[in-house]
């Protein structure tokens, strides 16, 4: 179904496809139907010799039923995606990792908080553009911007939020299954926005205690990921 969609590796991935097959396909009935619709009124009403257009005022009855019907249908996929905006965008669960990305023109900035889980301490970590992160584990992200109002896109993640300067805007995810995966800016940013782009390193746990290792030697941060600890 809908091959043509990116693989989800989130675990809210299943619930956003649903909502959106559910759109899609109403949408698509929607389409047919007018389609359908104005090839009728094409013929009946095309051009014929002796018979002249008549102007028609309209039907108020057949124009509040379907206005009446477009509203509970929108109103229906409000209610129906409001506890799924909640549990994403206002529930954020428990978290091992935490880290800020920054957007500026044209990269992310991903900044790590170190042993300590403290920003702003000499122990942080500043790289651009890899997004490193343990497989199953959820991973707190704070997203800022430098100059301009960027976008945080993961496809694979089914998450999309946008950076605003001066702002600071929570997300959060769990990653499935190791792999790379890009990091576009999905907000026209300059004349650079199309080259703006990062990647998400998800890692196996031993692979990532390796990467932290490697920054953080004398860190304990490798025990502390793999007991989960909430910050």
């Amino acid at each position: 179904m809908l091959s043509w969609l990116p693989e989800n590796i989130s675990t809210y991935g299943a619930e956003i496809d649903s909502l959106f097959y559910l759109i899609y396909y109403i949408t698509l009935v929607a389409f047919y139907l007018v389609a359908a619709a104005m090839v009728i009124f094409l013929i009946k009403y095309r051009h014929r010799e002796g018979i002249r257009a008549k102007y028609i005022h309209g039907h108020t009855g057949l124009e509040i039923t379907w206005t009446a019907l477009t509203a509970v249908t929108l109103l229906t996929l409000a209610l129906m995606g409001k506890p799924l905006w909640t549990k994403i965008k206002q529930d954020m669960p428990p978290y091992e990792i935490q880290v800020q990305v920054t957007g500026k023109q044209f990269n992310w900035e991903i900044l790590y908080p170190g042993p300590d889980g403290e920003f702003g301490t000499q122990d942080d970590l500043e790289i651009e553009n890899m997004l490193h992160v343990p497989v199953n584990k959820v991973v707190r992200v704070i997203l800022t911007s430098k100059d301009v109002i960027h976008s945080f896109f993961v496809p694979v993640l089914r998450l999309k939020q946008d950076t605003l300067p001066g702002r600071k805007i929570d997300a959060w995810f769990e990653a499935t299954k190791p792999g790379r995966y890009e990091i576009p800016c999905a907000e026209m940013c300059g004349f650079g926005h199309s080259g703006m782009l990062g990647y998400l390193i998800v890692h196996t746990h031993e692979d990532y205690e390796a990467w932290v290792q490697k920054n953080w030697p004398e860190s304990k941060m490798a025990s502390k990921i793999e007991h989960g600890s909430e910050s």
